[in-house]
């Protein structure tokens, strides 16, 4: 973009930057990691061992309805290896 300010050009620029990492969710197909023996998803939900009963409960309720899903976030490298990996 450039302004012309009396006798003066006045030149600006900007550069943009684009990020790395990607967000997976659990329904795209770069969500399951393998090797030749498993099959594992990138990211899922521990429930802790002292978590209350009732709030287990209520976690496996919203896991289970699809109101709490798990998302995945990795750098671009990692997804084109992976890919080159495993064709």
């Amino acid at each position: 973009m450039e302004t012309i300010i009396g006798e003066y050009e006045l030149i600006m620029s900007y550069t943009t930057h684009q990020s790395c990492l990607r967000t997976i969710r659990h329904n795209d197909a770069d969500f399951m990691l393998h090797d030749d023996l498993v099959m594992a998803p990138r990211a899922g939900f521990e429930i802790s061992q002292r978590c209350p009963e009732n709030y287990r409960s209520l976690i496996q309720e919203c896991i289970g309805h699809g109101w709490l899903q798990p998302v995945a976030h990795v750098y671009d490298h990692e997804l084109t290896f992976d890919r080159l990996k495993h064709g």
